[in-house]
């Protein structure tokens, strides 16, 4: 197993929201609180950047062209090329909240939660509520009372979703219902014992990879039985997210964080004399698993 830095301090604020563009084959995420979005070719190198102004959330593409991002409170679209971005949908106006991770499902509906302000000394607490958009429903709102708002992932039978409330330190399952979107039985599948759960991703056998911030790590468990089956340190202490990718989805990619500037007084460079990585984007190859394509929206 090998973990190495291939975008060496890719964000300067919070890397996050990694997807491998299967069609591409690049790797797309964010850096959250400088409001770029990013697209990397792992054959050429070349990280493009898309400054947007944030707060930007996540990026995934869509079916008809261009890419989904959150942006603040707002779904938009974004055209690549021209930079042209266009606001589909805004929620919770008249609120400090923002939207934070988003993926979408085998059926190309987008699930996207928000969150409340972050504080020196910890959060608002249940500002959140997680969201889908569906080119028949529309914006539906699912759950409410979310704190931060995370990492989503759906089983190989399409039966069970997966969802995290970061400070809550839990991964909670639901009963999905693939055709119409609909979510029951809620029940903590996983408790987190180091860091936060964070992002996270599948494998082939149903076993999550979580990114667990203020860790350093990404761990592999048993949805389950709630057990932890493997740790991939990280170096850097802020991991956020991770996706597998390359081209038999045998890589898996992790984000990390250089700073939040919501919160934090410290400099870039003040922080990256402590920790050189930060912000890094990270490749770990080796482990023996595979992912599996992540779906684009088709709303």
């Amino acid at each position: 197993m090998l973990v190495e830095a291939v975008i060496k301090n890719g964000a300067q604020t919070t890397g996050e929201g990694p997807h491998w563009d299967e069609e591409t084959g690049t790797l797309l995420y964010v850096d959250i609180w400088e409001g770029d979005v990013h697209r990397w070719n792992p054959s050429t190198g070349v990280d493009q950047k898309v400054h947007l102004g944030g707060p930007v959330t996540f990026i995934v593409p869509s079916k008809k062209g261009g890419y989904i991002i959150g942006q603040n409170r707002s779904i938009c679209h974004l055209d690549w090329d021209s930079e042209k971005l266009d606001t589909l949908h805004t929620v919770e106006e008249g609120t400090a909240n923002r939207f934070n991770d988003g993926k979408c499902d085998r059926n190309g509906r987008l699930w996207t939660g928000t969150m409340g302000v972050e504080l020196k000394d910890g959060m608002e607490e249940e500002r959140g509520t997680l969201y889908s958009v569906d080119g028949i429903s529309g914006l539906r709102s699912h759950i409410d009372k979310v704190t931060i708002s995370n990492g989503m992932a759906w089983s190989a039978d399409n039966k069970t979703m997966y969802f995290i409330d970061s400070p809550l330190k839990v991964i909670y399952a639901f009963d999905y219902k693939a055709e119409t979107g609909n979510i029951s039985n809620k029940r903590v599948a996983i408790h987190v014992v180091n860091g936060f759960p964070d992002g996270m991703t599948i494998d082939t056998e149903d076993k999550l990879w979580v990114a667990c911030f203020s860790a350093g790590r990404v761990v592999r468990y048993d949805p389950e039985t709630g057990n932890e089956l493997r740790v991939i340190e990280i170096p850097s202490k802020r991991t956020t997210s991770c996706c597998f990718g390359g081209d038999n989805f045998d890589d898996l990619y992790v984000t990390s964080c250089a700073k939040h500037v919501s919160v934090e007084e410290l400099t870039l460079s003040e922080v990256l004399k402590e920790e050189p990585l930060a912000g890094s984007v990270f490749r770990v190859t080796g482990l023996g698993v595979r992912g599996q394509a992540a779906s684009k929206y088709t709303g």
